[in-house]
């Protein structure tokens, strides 16, 4: 009898002591697995907040006016910058809104009218925000803006129009070029003066809430 109860006892022991061992293992695979996913998880936060958004400057601009803020706006974010320049450049006689005939008269009447662009932007994926610059032209944005905007695929980007004008508003332009693009986000437009400091630029933007890293 004591010897079946020492043999009892001692199986007993023996299975204590492997299922302590299990245990002990399992814990340790759960603490290495923790860490792990843990690290992992502080790495991706990490990648994400040291993201770089990508902004650049697109502009069209006849007389130069545009130009200039243009090159404020990329000066001030460090963002590239990029002149949206016609294969045929128009003329003094071209810009002559007066004149019923002209270049620039027949191409605003005519809404389908696309005038063909020097050059393309290179990587045009890389970049989160592109800012759109143009002056206007008979309470519209130059069609030559138009053809911009359709050559290139703008899906999850921001874009930010802004215009210069002798005395119109940036009015409906904004609405018809946000109509050639598809899953973009468009902020409000504004219209800047070509006398605008770069300190003054630079406000409107920071009130926009794009969150640059500069």
């Amino acid at each position: 009898m004591k010897k079946t109860i020492s043999i009892l006892l001692a199986l007993f022991i023996i299975m204590s002591l492997s299922a302590c061992g299990n245990s002990a293992s399992q814990t340790e695979q759960s603490s290495v697995e923790g860490s792990t996913n843990d690290a992992a998880s502080t790495e991706n936060k990490g990648a994400s907040k040291g993201k770089k958004i990508k902004v650049l400057v697109a502009y069209f601009s006849a007389t130069n006016t545009t130009k200039g803020i243009a090159r404020h706006i990329a000066n001030g974010l460090k963002a590239d910058l990029y002149e949206i320049i016609p294969e045929d450049s128009y003329t003094d006689a071209d810009l002559d809104y007066n004149d019923d005939n002209s270049r620039t008269t027949l191409e605003m009447k005519d809404s389908d009218a696309r005038p063909a662009i020097s050059g393309s932007v290179k990587n045009m994926e890389q970049y989160d925000i592109v800012f759109i610059g143009y002056p206007i032209w008979w309470g519209d944005a130059p069609r030559i803006v138009s053809t911009f905007m359709e050559s290139y695929d703008f899906s999850g980007k921001t874009i930010v129009p802004f215009c210069t004008s002798g005395s119109s508003g940036i009015g409906s332009s904004v609405a018809n070029l946000e109509q050639l693009t598809n899953n973009a986000t468009w902020l409000d437009g504004r219209r800047l003066n070509g006398t605008d400091s770069q300190d003054t630029i630079m406000e409107w933007i920071d009130s926009l809430g794009l969150n640059l890293k500069k």
